[in-house]
């Protein structure tokens, strides 16, 4: 058996309670780590790896970080989804008996790392816990812990529909019992989620008081996950908020899949901001403001009232150039409210925070005067929500110096006058070093020793130093050696001895004094913490007014206006991202009309023609009117949404299993089965990825369903002309084009849209655009007449009487006839080739379009022969 160290039994003892974490062992300067931590951190950090000495007869592999550093090689750790546990030193080494005891004072984990460059000041970063309920729902919860702001709600749809939310808010980590842990670990693992797994629930005193909102099903979810944090966290979590529940019916519902299709937070192409609603929306210059900017975007509202009084907001802020630009100006010097309280609660804040939170405090008397000067009532009634938060500010005035250094321990934080004692110790310490420099200056007089002088170091205390080509001078009656160097000899007099222990013991005290009133201070403001929040809270919605109101006259929106019917009406809409991404070229706006009795549209035209611009614009003006927000159109008058799906673009799910065709049809499951008459879908291309008929047939089937049993907005692009007939059998539905017109052979794009149904799609011709070569498109040309020639004829609902497989099938039938017909009747060399060529052909695993080409080759065969 292996005998260690004592101190190495001691690091194994706290390791085994952190299994799943890198612990951070503090012995003197450096964190170190031993064994598979060593290891492992030294690949990932890229850290020299070494080893020591353990008692053991083997050497174990170390490797370590300094602790002055090591926040940096934590968030590295913790960016790739592993846990840290912090081991420091909690007894003075100089009165400890044996081994230094040592414990974990925090567990830094994905979820819970507050600072670092991985967290965006304009982004929330969640922890998130989830309790099954039935077999399709979810209790959710989900707290920022930098910023105190706890939300909860009750997520249907299983597990499925639960990870998705996880990544909607970029979630990345989710604590759960073992159970739980079971069902969701291998997707979890693919998506990079980390699942911790908490057993206990918060039970103190204090845990109503965050559960008071709460439906009794989510209060499991949110006790887990508050038990989890503060058993990881080891502090106080005195900011945390109580939960906010969201209702689902309080908000316009927009899916993970419909949110990434609209590109409203995240690129599709690149997963980066630019070219997303956000990117177009963040005029904010707080960043309390672009948080609350994303959750507005996540959350639209599907209450008129509520929109209302947000577009009333905006109006008057439009309506105000000057004030608008003033109170922009001032919230550029508000740091974030937030974030700062939840360091002040953790107790890891600096004196430099506190003088950003003094900075923020003083310009919200200036903002508070702006808004109630300037006589419109909303602005006023914003202006008497602002809670000035005088006293914090006044003490911190008092307190804190005008510039603090980053380190407290340092000094030179607590500023003058505030406290007697320190300033008693201070002047001992300075007028004493005043006092060094005067007995410098006077012993160089008495023994002629021009480069005399007076040092200072830890270990020999203040010490005169001479050159050794000066010791002759040296009045050694006064003087006593205290240490010999190379080229010069120290010395003490009894003057400098009796002054070393003033100075000393003063600069201590006021430095040990100094630290203390900065934690006092700090407990004093923490009291102050719901205000401050409270506060954060209204500047940062008046940041987001501020910019609607910039977004708005910067790209021409309108104000939207709402009833309570179905019918919408959108006057020259415009995709605004597209729009922006054009710069000076003009972009097409389009109206969209649609009526209580025709509220379905089917819209045809040429590929690349804007169709798939067309819809996604038109779901975009219903977000940014639902969050209170202008418009890019002439005019737009709307029916309050209360669920977006979308079905457009190409995707697939390649880790799931699951192609193209099959991430469409599950994207369009989830739709149909839960829209609802109130609900806008916009479907694009159903069906592409099958056959012709098969899709056809399930893009035919989907719309009469959605006209008969849910009645939603719809907008539904398509490529089968053929499906424009079903305006004749679909009373709700209208036929609508976007324009193209051909000139010498070549496809011009009016991005026109157009009542009526487009006569072709001009596939070839953007093939020839693209530049394919050009014995393609003429093959293509020939192979489109040919095809073109087998008509396929729209079948009304009303006279299908039976589903046939179409796709493969009927094709294939049509070779086999034709072989039978050459059979019968062959004499020549050519006739006798085809029927081989036939009799080898596997006809049920042949496609369609191969189907069409070996007709093709025979018939020429045939053909040539005559």
């Amino acid at each position: 058996m292996t005998t260690y160290t004592p101190m190495m039994q001691q690091y194994l003892s706290i390791k085994s309670e952190y299994k799943d974490a890198f612990l951070f062992f503090r012995l003197g300067d450096f964190y170190e780590m031993f064994f598979e931590d060593a290891e492992k951190a030294s690949q990932i950090l890229e850290i020299t790896l070494t080893s020591r000495d353990a008692g053991s007869p083997e050497r174990i592999p170390m490797c370590g970080v300094p602790y002055h550093s090591a926040k940096g090689y934590i968030e590295t750790l913790v960016s790739k989804g592993y846990k840290v546990a912090i081991c420091e030193q909690t007894e003075d080494p100089k009165q400890a008996k044996g081994v230094v005891k040592r414990e974990v004072v925090q567990l830094i984990t994905p979820g819970t790392i507050t600072e670092g460059k991985t967290i965006d000041g304009k982004s929330n970063h969640y922890i998130a816990s989830a309790e099954q309920l039935s077999e399709d729902s979810f209790a959710f919860v989900y707290l920022d812990i930098s910023t105190g702001e706890a939300n909860s709600s009750i997520i249907e749809g299983g597990a499925k529909t639960l990870l998705q939310q996880l990544q909607a808010y970029n979630i990345q980590e989710l604590v759960v019992t073992e159970q739980l842990h079971l069902m969701l670990a291998e997707q979890a693992i693919q998506l990079g989620i980390v699942l911790s797994i908490e057993q206990g629930e918060m039970n103190n005193q204090q845990v109503e008081h965050y559960l008071i909102d709460l439906p009794e099903a989510i209060k499991g979810a949110a006790k887990v996950l508050l038990q989890y944090i503060e058993r990881t966290q080891m502090r106080s979590l005195s900011h945390i908020r109580p939960f906010k529940y969201t209702e689902s019916k309080q908000y316009l519902r927009i899916d993970t899949n419909s949110k990434r299709n609209l590109e409203l937070l995240e690129s599709i192409r690149g997963g980066d901001q630019k070219g997303t609603l956000l990117w177009l929306l963040d005029e904010t210059v707080t960043a309390m403001g672009g948080r609350k900017l994303k959750q507005w975007l996540h959350q639209p509202l599907a209450n008129l009232t509520d929109i209302e009084n947000r577009l009333s907001i905006v109006t008057d802020l439009l309506d105000e150039f000057f004030l608008r630009n003033e109170l922009r100006e001032l919230l550029k010097s508000v740091y974030d409210l937030e974030r700062l309280a939840g360091r002040i609660a953790f107790g890891n804040v600096g004196g430099r925070d506190l003088a950003q939170l003094r900075e923020s405090l003083r310009q919200v008397p200036a903002i508070k005067s702006q808004l109630l000067q300037s006589g419109k009532t909303t602005l006023m009634a914003l202006g008497q929500k602002l809670d000035e938060c005088a006293e914090v500010e006044q003490l911190l005035s008092r307190a804190i110096t005008d510039h603090p250094p980053i380190a407290v321990k340092e000094g030179d934080v607590i500023r003058e006058g505030y406290n007697e004692k320190l300033d008693e110790l201070r002047f001992a310490s300075r007028n004493g070093k005043d006092w060094i420099a005067a007995l410098e200056q006077k012993e160089r007089e008495l023994t002629g020793i021009k480069n005399l002088k007076i040092g200072y170091n830890r270990i020999f205390g203040y010490y005169i130093e001479v050159t050794k080509s000066n010791i002759g001078n040296v009045d050694l009656s006064r003087y006593n050696r205290k240490q010999t160097l190379a080229n010069a000899e120290r010395y003490i007099t009894e003057e400098l001895k009796e002054k070393e222990a003033i100075i000393l013991n003063a600069e201590e005290q006021s430095l040990a004094l100094e630290y203390d009133l900065f934690v006092s201070l700090r407990e004093e403001i923490k009291s102050f913490i719901p205000r401050l929040q409270a506060l954060a809270s209204e500047i940062s919605e008046l940041d987001v007014y501020i910019g609607f109101a910039v977004v708005a006259e910067k790209y021409r929106f309108v104000k939207p206006t709402f009833h309570n019917g179905r019918a919408m009406k959108i006057v020259n809409g415009r995709h605004p991202v597209v729009e922006k991404m054009l710069h000076k070229q003009s972009y097409v706006p389009n109206d969209c009309i649609l009526t209580e009795d025709k509220n379905m549209m089917l819209i045809t035209g040429p590929n690349m023609s804007g169709k798939s611009t067309y819809m996604r614009q038109v779901a975009l003006i219903v977000v940014l009117a639902q969050m209170g927000c202008y418009v890019p159109a002439d005019e737009a008058n709307l029916p309050i949404t209360d669920q977006i799906f979308t079905r457009i673009g190409a995707a697939d799910d390649l880790a799931a299993g699951q192609s193209t065709f099959m991430v469409e049809m599950l994207e369009s499951q989830n739709a149909i089965t839960n829209a609802t008459d109130r609900s806008l879908l916009l479907f694009d291309e159903i069906g592409r990825g099958t056959s012709t008929y098969d899709g056809m047939a399930l893009a035919q089937s989907m719309m009469e369903y959605i006209h008969d049993k849910i009645g939603a907005n719809t907008l539904f692009s398509t490529h089968y002309h053929e499906l424009t007939a079903l305006e004749e059998d679909l009373i709700r539905l209208q036929n609508v084009h976007v324009s193209a017109s051909e000139k010498d052979g070549r496809v011009v794009f009016l991005h026109k849209v157009k009542k009526g149904a487009a006569d072709k799609s001009y596939g070839v011709h953007v093939a020839q655009l693209a530049e394919m070569p050009e014995a393609i498109i003429e093959r293509a040309r020939i192979l489109l007449e040919q095809f073109e020639s087998k008509d396929v004829q729209f079948q009304p609902k009303e006279s299908v009487k039976e589903v046939a497989q179409l796709s493969l099938f009927e094709e294939a039938t049509v070779v086999e006839e034709i072989a039978s017909s050459v059979t019968t009747d062959a004499s020549t060399d050519e006739e006798k080739l085809v029927i081989e060529k036939l009799e080898k052909l596997n006809i049920m695993g042949t496609s369609p379009i191969q189907a069409m080409n070996i007709l093709y080759e025979l018939q020429q065969m045939l053909l040539n022969k005559k």
